[in-house]
């Protein structure tokens, strides 16, 4: 009985250990994906800002501009890529709605951003665009990969439509989460007008007629927890300026905005809260689970070896039959 009991926990713990390197190896990399129908919006702001008067062509500062962010997975479109391209597929649509103290609309961007649902990889496919003009992004945008590494990575930058890298600058705690910071900086680059501007009847097709053009450079940071690869804070000291062309008169230039960008804070709480909790499911599959499997299967190898050991051992000897007392004789 013992050498069975032995062999069954003989044959558990090599299925556990077995179970253990699969579960990170094979089931967490086909697991772990961005859902197709995620939503998720944020608030950043610009206090004490310079933002251009499109009615006057003059620069004034503002108590705040605020930039509402929108992403939203289209199941459909995802869908019917991932038809064609064989592997599963995130269709977000994003809006950048920019709008003044006032609440008075600056611009809005839309942009249409697919990628691998596992390796954020950008999957090129019709539709892809921003403001409506076709893009083909290398790189990533928005979020990193899974189990996010410390090293630079290529990132797409929608305002100028080219990659560029975003370098790792180093490990910190941001609110209780390890966090891995990230810093890409964007020159000065001549960029295209937004499709839609504030200001009624004047177009980039009308203000192109007069020679002035829009130049933009940032400098953007994220703080990305590593397991999920998700930023959990953002900031960019953003500059945008007109130059040259009859629009500007005898002026070289003008500001068009310039502020430092920051996540608003209740967006912080939320954001962080959710990150934690996809970090548990993350850890979960790449390493609560894994240990667990093989701590048991060495338990379990542990047991049937002592079973064993216990089913050879040489039995005790068997008790001295008492004799029975003799009658004495006289």
């Amino acid at each position: 009985m013992r050498r069975k009991s032995g062999l069954v926990l003989l044959a558990l713990a090599v299925f556990f250990a077995a179970l253990a390197p699969l579960m990170r190896w094979y089931a967490f990399p086909r697991l772990a994906k961005v859902p197709a129908n995620q939503y998720q919006d944020m608030v950043l702001e610009a206090k004490d800002a310079t933002l251009l008067d499109y009615g006057t062509m003059q620069a004034r500062t503002v108590p705040k501009v605020t930039i509402v962010q929108t992403l939203k997975g289209n199941v459909e479109a995802s869908e019917k890529i991932e038809e064609t391209a064989g592997r599963d597929v995130v269709v977000w649509d994003s809006l950048s709605y920019v709008q003044d103290a006032d609440g008075e609309m600056v611009s809005k961007v839309p942009e249409r951003y697919i990628f691998d649902a596992h390796t954020q990889e950008p999957v090129h496919a019709t539709g892809e665009m921003v403001d409506g003009d076709r893009v083909r992004r290398e790189g990533i945008e928005f979020k990193w990969p899974f189990l996010t590494e410390k090293r630079d990575y290529e990132y797409f930058d929608a305002q100028a439509r080219i990659t560029a890298p975003i370098h790792y600058k180093g490990t910190q705690d941001f609110r209780g989460v390890e966090v891995y910071y990230f810093e890409q900086t964007i020159p000065w680059t001549k960029v295209p007008f937004p499709k839609v501007l504030p200001v009624e009847g004047v177009t980039p097709e009308s203000i192109a007629e007069t020679g002035t053009t829009r130049w933009y450079t940032t400098v953007r940071k994220f703080w990305v927890e590593p397991l999920t690869g998700a930023p959990v804070y953002g900031e960019e000291i953003h500059k945008e300026e007109l130059r040259g062309g009859t629009l500007l008169g005898d002026r070289d230039k003008v500001t068009a905005f310039s502020g430092h960008v920051k996540m608003r804070e209740d967006y912080i709480e939320s954001t962080v809260d959710l990150v934690k909790s996809n970090r548990t499911l993350v850890l979960l599959l790449t390493s609560y689970l894994p240990w667990g499997f093989l701590s048991l299967g060495v338990l379990l190898l542990a047991l049937a070896l002592y079973l064993e050991a216990r089913g050879r051992r040489p039995g005790d000897p068997a008790p001295e039959q008492a004799t029975e007392p003799q009658p004495v004789t006289a």
